[in-house]
């Protein structure tokens, strides 16, 4: 389970980067982005941004707004500039050139999406609709899990949580297309109102398939009755952030028992998993559920849901009715922003997701200095022993547990700019049939090269983001902390830049992810990255009651009328941004 998240951290008060990194000049504190009308101990965060704020109001295409936007953005514009270079030579085909270059063009020609309407879909609806039984709906699902949403529920390689150095099968709860249970299920306005969203959703992308009125309204009821039951079953956010209520390993002969019975074996050669003798369900009782909803439900109404599945994946590849349907539901309903991003930044998404480190590679040879990651090795050394002094200094923790913490903080693997081995993207073809069908071979790219990891042992140098991505992650299973090259520049990094700076910025970034390591989840795991109780009991039950205070405290914030923070749920975000923050600041202290 890898740890990716966006950070919220002080970095607000410096100027905004506007250059490349290559000419970096503005490394000073910009005054400008103060409030210095509110008092510091009134509301230091409007003192801190404020002005900030003022200047840089939210987009109409945004639902938030924040410095790591801002800075994707301009990292947007440098890929897009990248790739449009590419287009004004000649590319062998095969080539990563040819790859992105073709991608990008297939996605920005708003023409030929138009006059392909549905029809990138329609061999994948065919094969849906000629499903005779529950057998051809067992092969579809898997089919489908190749490519689009998980269907009913999900299959994943990965590492194992207690022998984290090798790779095992991974079933959880999935399946449903509003994201969260809780939107299935509550019975406030806002949830009503969004269910209603998207019951016109589904029956506005059904008749944008080529069902007609009738046939489109009762489709939509009947995925909205299938996802109902599989959010009733599911387990809520709050316990999926507790790992050991997502692990139990078993073998597959114990499936029939400890899960429920189900065609395993025709389920698991589908999925490419032929043979497979263990693995952790994560979530059995959800599971459950989904087997008895497909042994319950006529053909005819799985098949509805699973014709939903591959429309609701295709929508943003195909045309403009489809992306504008879908927009109008997750990007206003369920997220709040008001306009779509334009074609080119939409475009730029997708070729990031298909083909991330082939676009990274172009990246990091324009816009990454090797110096920048020598600086960054010196900053990360230097939070760590601040990290290792804090440890030491606790309190209320045990010498037992110090020495562990101690341990699994020397053990950590620092990943800073991008891959020393690029991924091989030769098997990978990119046609002139559609946008969507080219989006279908690099989704089964990827789960070709997940399969092949099952039973292996896990490559730890492979990285989880490509190195043009604006943000970090702290992995438990490899115990690694990461920082792409599109996070080190300005605001955050500054090549140049005084302590003051680098430290209040990219900083707090790495003294966050340093901080996962040993917030609420984090804690449970070794320095292998195993899953592992390495904490006395005593010492355990001292990290609860101080962190119960941090619940407490967000739960008390009030956001609307009738909504507040989440204390559990948002807890390892609030720890490691209060400790990010600390461990930096006595890093920067210790500086010259």
């Amino acid at each position: 389970m890898k740890r990716i998240v966006y950070l919220i951290i002080t970095v607000m008060i410096t100027t905004s980067c506007t250059e490349k990194k290559t000419a970096q000049t503005a490394d000073r504190l910009d005054l400008a982005n103060l409030d210095t009308t509110v008092a510091p101990g009134e509301s230091f965060y409007q003192y801190a941004t404020g002005g900030w704020q003022q200047a840089n109001p939210i987009p109409d295409e945004y639902a938030r707004y924040g410095s790591f936007d801002k800075l994707r953005e301009e990292n947007q514009k440098q890929i897009q500039s990248l790739i449009e270079a590419l287009g004004k030579e000649e590319h062998p085909t095969g080539s990563n050139a040819q790859k992105v270059g073709d991608l990008y063009r297939m996605a920005i020609d708003s023409v030929r999406l138009n006059e392909q309407a549905a029809t990138p879909i329609r061999a994948q609806l065919e094969a849906i609709a000629a499903a005779k039984d529950k057998q051809d709906v067992i092969r579809l699902m898997a089919q489908i899990s190749r490519y689009a949403g998980n269907p009913f529920f999900g299959f994943a390689v990965g590492p194992d949580d207690k022998n984290s150095s090798m790779n095992i099968v991974h079933l959880y709860q999935s399946g449903i297309g509003m994201g969260d249970r809780d939107y299935y299920l509550l019975d406030d306005d806002h949830s009503r109102s969004l269910r209603e969203a998207y019951i016109r959703l589904m029956e506005k992308q059904f008749q944008n398939a080529g069902y007609d009125k009738l046939q489109a309204e009762q489709a939509a009821l009947n995925v909205m009755q299938i996802e109902t039951a599989l959010a009733e079953a599911h387990i809520t956010r709050e316990m999926r952030r507790i790992p050991e209520l997502n692990y139990h390993k078993m073998r597959v002969v114990e499936l029939p028992t400890a899960v429920a019975p189900f065609d395993w074996e025709l389920y698991f050669t589908e999925v490419g998993a032929p043979g497979l003798d263990s693995l952790n369900v994560s979530h059995p009782a959800p599971i459950k559920a989904a087997i008895e909803v497909i042994e319950r439900e006529p053909v005819e109404r799985l098949q509805d849901y699973l014709s939903w599945k591959v429309i609701n994946s295709a929508a943003g590849y195909l045309s403009d009715a489809f992306v504008e349907a879908n927009f109008e539901f997750y990007g206003k309903a369920l997220s709040g922003s008001k306009e779509l991003q334009p074609r080119w930044r939409r475009a730029i998404d997708a070729v990031n997701g298909a083909l991330g480190e082939a676009v990274g590679q172009l990246y990091v040879e324009q816009y990454f200095p090797p110096q920048a990651k020598e600086r960054m090795l010196t900053l990360v050394d230097n939070l760590s022993v601040a990290l290792g002094e804090r440890i030491a200094q606790l309190e209320w923790m045990s010498n037992e547990t110090k020495a562990k913490a101690q341990e699994k903080l020397a053990a950590f693997t620092v990943k800073i700019g991008y891959p020393d081995k690029w991924k091989d993207y030769s098997t990978l073809e990119i046609r002139d049939d559609s946008y969507w069908q080219n989006m279908v071979r690099a989704s089964e790219f990827e789960y070709a090269e997940m399969l092949r990891e099952l039973g292996q042992p896990v490559d730890k140098s492979k990285w989880f983001m490509p190195p043009q991505t604006v943000n970090a992650y702290y992995n438990p299973s490899s115990n690694e902390i990461c920082f792409p090259a599109g996070i080190l520049q300005p605001p955050f990094f500054y090549m140049n830049g005084d302590d003051a700076i680098n430290y209040g910025g990219i900083g707090v970034v790495i003294g966050h992810e340093m901080t996962h390591g040993f917030d609420d989840q984090g804690r449970k795991y070794d320095k292998e990255g195993n899953l592992s109780d390495w904490w006395t009991a005593g010492d355990a039950a001292r990290f609860e009651e101080r962190t119960r205070v941090l619940v407490d405290h967000f739960n008390g914030i009030r956001v609307l009328d009738t909504v507040r923070a989440n204390g559990s749920f948002t807890l390892g975000e609030n720890i490691a941004d209060q400790g990010g923050l600390q461990v930096s600041y006595h890093a920067f202290m210790k500086t010259d």
